[in-house]
């Protein structure tokens, strides 16, 4: 199955919109007074949930390509990631303004006391350059072996993303536990096919 350009570019287009509900959703209570008694808690989990999910749904697209041949589906993987980071930086944003007020000695403070705010911080910084290099122009400027090396961050990222959430929940740990598992499959592939590879590597000099 492979999309004509006209297709893939509606559906590029159509996916793009849809990323974006998160943030009209989050519109739209803040509009009609639904984010609850304490909303700024509420805009900080949901920005940082979604940027967490995005993460998840990057990474899923390697699997689901090889799982379903839809090599296509490759070409979808730098606006989910952009969206990762877009929403990561909205929770970054979010953290910095409505809940510290730009008070720089309180965020220091704040990020090296509390491990969980630590986490999140180190994962916003890793992801800086993922988003910085995603372009073709960085790919040719730096080399593919290095900014596939590079990229390869992002599983790291994504569970420094699990770690931070499950520090911050502390009791109810079922959403983090949810993404946690979802990680384990995509790294378990990862780490599957990888050791395919190098058996088909192996085989091939014997």
């Amino acid at each position: 199955m492979q999309p004509t350009s006209p297709q893939l570019t509606a559906l590029k287009a159509a996916l793009f919109a849809a990323c974006l509900w998160p943030l009209a959703q989050l519109g739209w209570l803040a509009w009609t007074d639904g984010l609850g008694a304490n909303p700024i808690e509420f805009i900080t989990r949901h920005l940082g949930t979604w940027t967490l999910s995005f993460l998840l749904i990057t990474l899923a697209v390697t699997p689901l390509r090889h799982l379903s041949g839809w090599h296509w589906l490759i070409r979808l993987r730098r606006m989910l990631g952009l969206y990762a980071f877009f929403y990561a930086a909205l929770h970054f944003l979010t953290y910095l303004w409505l809940d510290q007020f730009f008070d720089l000695a309180s965020i220091v403070k704040d990020i090296a006391k509390r491990p969980f705010i630590t986490a999140g911080f180190t994962a916003f910084l890793l992801l800086i350059p993922l988003a910085a290099t995603s372009n073709a122009a960085m790919v040719k400027r730096l080399g593919g072996r290095r900014w596939t090396q590079l990229h390869r961050s992002v599983y790291a990222i994504a569970i420094i993303g699990v770690v931070h959430y499950w520090w911050l929940v502390k009791k109810d740990i079922t959403l983090p536990l949810l993404y946690a598992v979802l990680l384990g499959a995509l790294l378990g592939f990862r780490a599957l096919r990888l050791a395919r590879e190098r058996q088909r590597q192996l085989s091939t000099y014997l």
